[in-house]
């Protein structure tokens, strides 16, 4: 049984069954059977490479609607940094953070605040667990969902600090419930997401039970909304800004890297190169380093898919607006981390999820891992896509599991064909050679 929420979701009226999806998943969770594609629950790391590929939209993001925010008395935005990039010309976040409250939000906390904090965080913890070295980022959610279903050997290198949006969350419910005195469920926290699988954390959150956020947005539906309230504020904007560079950078890759202070690290963006990345980890080769950072969508955050700006001049865009800010503006003096106590570090542990496994006993996935290799080598391996399966290896596992057929190649198909026809032919030759003889007697 699936326990783990999707945000990313197929529409089956819009599906042509093309297999550019299924060439391009890298978990391999998606099959064209029946001429619609097929996304399996237990593959899908909601990385959201299949909605930038699908040239019909049939693959989508749920997310909530922006009406949401009127089911709370009190609404707090929580802007992802990615946010800041998406605008023109723009050399004050505070324009943008005044908008949101002319928008209709009843206060905002900045993510970037708390990434400054969980970055401090993490700077303690590189100090202080050499053992684990290299930790691995936990801001990106398909990144940890990947590492748990396919590198189970990694997980203890996973660094165990809640993402700086779920800290985010934490510090603005404390600060709304002091500042109204409302209780938790009147309080609204809306997250502005700029991709699928943030939205898929606040519903399944990784090393917390429940997270605090209740509604996500998409930034690509915020953006025009805030268009016209940042033309009314841009003049005179409120000052409203806590976080400096290092917070903003988070929105790009090797931003989080950036604020650790240490030219030991990598940063990898892209769900190919993360791959990559994780299988040289899995073969020990940079355990000189201290910290890896991921990032599934290229360029990193700004490159989500519920963004609206290419992902590469977004980063550019963060890059110009940092540039004469402070450093860090939140830091974790005695308030903040009395205020941030229990905030920080996951509550949860995080397990292998074995959803590859062939079958339920050592026995049963030997059995059918020795047919794989044998159905391997009788499919052509053109990997050509023809069967709705991503390669020939996918296809023989989906044999062996049950879920197809050796017919489904159209290349074993057309020998089968062949085969029988010239069966079929030699029947005839030999009956006709006997109707021969017969009339010859």
């Amino acid at each position: 049984m699936d326990k783990f929420y999707h945000s990313v979701r197929l529409d089956e009226d819009l599906c042509k069954g093309c297999i550019n999806c299924i060439k391009r998943c890298p978990t391999q969770a998606i099959r064209v059977q029946d001429g619609k594609a097929r996304i399996n629950k237990k593959f899908c790391i909601d990385c959201g490479a299949c909605i930038r590929v699908c040239p019909h939209h049939a693959k989508h993001a749920v997310y909530d609607p922006l009406e949401e925010m009127n089911r709370f008395q009190y609404t707090v935005a929580l802007p992802a940094p990615s946010l800041y990039s998406q605008f023109n010309n723009l050399d004050d976040i505070n324009i943008v953070l005044h908008a949101l409250l002319l928008m209709g939000f009843d206060d905002v906390f900045e993510v970037s605040a708390a990434a400054e904090l969980v970055s401090e965080a993490t700077r303690s913890y590189i100090t202080e667990h050499e053992e684990q070295l290299p930790l691995i980022s936990t801001a990106c959610p398909s990144v940890v969902r990947l590492i748990r279903v396919r590198f189970p050997n990694l997980i203890p290198h996973l660094l165990p600090l809640n993402p700086p949006v779920e800290v985010a969350a934490g510090l603005a419910v404390k600060r709304a419930m002091e500042k109204t005195g409302l209780p938790r469920e009147k309080i609204g926290i809306c997250f502005l997401s700029p991709c699928a699988s943030k939205v898929t954390y606040a519903r399944s959150p990784i090393g917390t039970k429940k997270s605090e956020i209740d509604c996500v947005f998409a930034i690509k539906d915020v953006y025009p909304q805030l268009l016209k309230y940042m033309k009314q504020v841009e003049e005179d904007p409120e000052n409203i800004s806590i976080s400096g560079k290092i917070g903003i950078s988070w929105g790009h890759s090797g931003g989080e890297a950036g604020g650790l202070f240490t030219e030991s690290y990598l940063a990898a963006d892209g769900i190919e190169n993360v791959i990559r990345v994780l299988e040289d980890m899995e073969d020990q080769k940079f355990t000189d380093l201290k910290f890896v950072e991921l990032d599934a969508c290229s360029g990193g955050c700004v490159g989500g898919v519920l963004t609206v700006e290419n992902p590469y001049v977004a980063e550019v865009k963060l890059k110009h607006l940092r540039k004469y800010m402070p450093v860090a503006r939140s830091h974790m003096d005695a308030e903040t981390e009395e205020k941030a106590e229990g905030l920080l570090p996951w509550t949860e542990i995080v397990e292998y999820e074995p959803v590859y496994n062939l079958g339920e006993s050592m026995m049963e996935s030997f059995a059918r891992l020795s047919r794989i290799e044998a159905l391997s080598k009788q499919l052509p391996g053109l990997d050509c896509g023809a069967c709705g399966a991503p390669s020939c290896r996918a296809l023989a596992e989906d044999i062996a599991r049950g879920e197809a057929k050796e017919e489904d190649c159209v290349y074993v198909m057309k020998e089968r064909m062949q085969k029988l026809l010239e069966k079929q032919k030699r029947e005839k030759s030999e009956n006709a050679d006997e109707n021969t003889g017969e009339n010859t007697v």
